[in-house]
């Protein structure tokens, strides 16, 4: 089993959810970031243009401050699940910023980056923006309300294009539009089984009721 797994995806893919399940399931220790305590959130999405910035630099040290809690773990006794790879802060910033914006932010990105531990396994929680859309909406989050498709749409693409083109470690890929690992346990069992035989490279899950095994 892999000592530092990381649970990736679009906003609503349902990150969180699997992460914590997950670790419940291999006696793992759960890393979750919690977006609520980002003081600067609700505020871009009213104006984004004028907290965009202060976005991004949050989530950047905040999710710093979360990896370099990994260090202290003993991963050869207890296998890590984040919900969030730390590459991901510059999805977003990219998507968000200005370009002399993104510079500044970058130039910190790239310092912190150096000093935090790699996964050894990301999985990514692929899904169609409608049914982010949807999720989003089932989770009744205040603040969220102002998220429009059009920006959904954009972030769901980037995510799309960076694993697309990543190869920093095994990357398993899965199209959660077609699974419900919430609510049907088999597709979570058969999903667990699958993350437990991945070795390397980029492989996709197909899940078991498209293979005609539940």
């Amino acid at each position: 089993m892999h000592h530092y797994i990381v649970i990736e995806g679009s906003l609503g893919v349902g990150k969180t959810s699997f992460a914590a399940m997950l670790a419940e399931r291999i006696n793992g220790q759960a890393l979750l970031e919690d977006e609520e305590e980002n003081p600067f959130l609700a505020k871009f999405y009213q104006n984004p243009k004028k907290y965009a910035f202060q976005t991004q630099v949050f989530f950047l040290l905040r999710r710093y401050h979360l990896s370099q809690d990994i260090a202290q773990i003993d991963l050869f006794k207890r296998t890590v699940i984040a919900d969030f790879l730390f590459d991901k802060d510059r999805i977003f910033a990219r998507a968000n910023l200005e370009d002399e914006e993104f510079w500044l932010y970058d130039q910190l990105f790239q310092v912190l980056r150096k000093r935090l531990t790699p996964p050894d396994l990301v999985i990514f929680l692929q899904a169609k923006t409608e049914v982010l859309v949807e999720r989003i909406k089932q989770r009744h989050r205040k603040f969220e309300k102002g998220i429009s498709f059009k920006y959904l749409d954009q972030i769901n693409q980037a995510f799309n294009d960076f694993f697309f083109h990543f190869s920093d470690c095994p990357l398993l890929v899965v199209n959660a539009s077609e699974i419900d690992f919430v609510n049907v346990p088999e597709e979570f069992d058969d999903l667990v089984e699958r993350i437990k035989a991945m070795k390397s490279g980029t492989q996709f899950y197909v899940p078991a009721r498209s293979r005609g095994t539940l």
